[in-house]
């Protein structure tokens, strides 16, 4: 909990992974990803789920997390936690989808890749975790990546900011 948006950076590594975690609401009232960091006992709609004892399930990350860099970072930042005795912070048993807008308090994840990355680069306990050649390696390719996408002109922009 206590690293969860600097995890964002390996857990959400693309772009498009902002857009499925601060997507809007849909008819069903559903967003079917967390963008809150919160945890609760057998309910799907937080970012973390204990459903039992001795078992959690991250909702975090998406399908374009390298599965290799994914178990590390967790595993990283459970360690730390395990460590420092971390308090995972209030639990909260309501559907975040239908009443996450009563909570107050509790941190938001990045709205997109450069603020996760940012996140990232604060994170100094876990980037030591993860080797700081590793990280300094990973952060300077995804924010390469970050300012290809802020460079590009897309369709959008050209139908709806333009004035040709």
């Amino acid at each position: 909990m206590k690293h969860a948006s600097a995890l964002a950076a390996i857990c959400n590594p693309t772009v498009n992974s902002y857009k499925r975690i601060n997507a809007p609401r849909t008819s069903s009232g559903a967003t079917w990803a967390p963008n809150t960091v919160t945890w609760t006992g057998n309910n799907r709609t937080h970012m973390v789920r204990v459903p039992g004892p001795g078992r959690f399930e991250l909702r975090l990350p998406d399908g374009a997390a390298n599965p290799y860099l994914l178990q590390a970072v967790i595993i990283a930042a459970g360690l730390d936690g395990v460590r420092t005795k971390a308090d995972p912070g209030k639990r909260y048993d309501i559907d975040m989808y239908q009443m996450g807008h009563t909570v107050k308090g509790a941190p938001k994840l990045p709205l997109n890749l450069l603020d996760a990355l940012r996140e990232y680069d604060r994170d100094r306990t876990l980037k030591a975790m993860m080797g700081e050649e590793f990280s300094s390696a990973y952060i300077k390719l995804k924010t390469q990546e970050w300012n290809s996408y802020c460079g590009h002109f897309s369709k959008w922009e050209t139908e709806n900011t333009l004035d040709i």
